[in-house]
């Protein structure tokens, strides 16, 4: 039930909250549209910086709150429309990186080009093993 400070993200959070799930739903949401994302690279760095162990636990709710959303089947716009299919996602996940950006660093972006250059060279995207760090 959404509380009088809730503005209807109420699933969102709630995903944002379970990590373990908000992994395994984020992978395999990915290996559904990845061709289809221009902001792979920035998505996959949000997730990086997010589940990183260093990360302030601000900014990791920011992003989760942008994951989360990528995440979710149900959209403002929904993701099978052609060509705007992915505009909000594209929207949130924007302003959740503008918010936090100083804090996504080149390990985060180094991460996501791994995982964009192991797809090319495979298709099949898969959560990659983290280090000891969590990026």
């Amino acid at each position: 039930m959404a509380s009088e400070h809730s503005v209807g993200f109420e699933p969102t959070d709630r995903l944002a909250e379970d990590r373990e799930s908000l992994r395994r739903r984020f992978w395999i949401k990915l290996k559904q549209v990845a061709a289809k994302l221009p902001f792979a690279e920035d998505l996959l760095a949000a997730y990086y910086c997010a589940f990183d162990k260093q990360t302030p636990r601000h900014v990791q709710a920011a992003l989760l709150g942008a994951i989360a959303y990528f995440v979710l089947p149900f959209d403002f716009i929904p993701d099978m429309l052609p060509l705007i299919g992915f505009a909000d996602d594209a929207a949130v996940l924007a302003t959740a990186i503008r918010l936090v950006s100083t804090h996504i660093g080149p390990q985060h972006r180094e991460a996501a080009r791994r995982v964009i250059a192991r797809a090319a060279a495979a298709p099949a995207f898969s959560e990659p093993s983290l280090d000891k760090r969590g990026a």
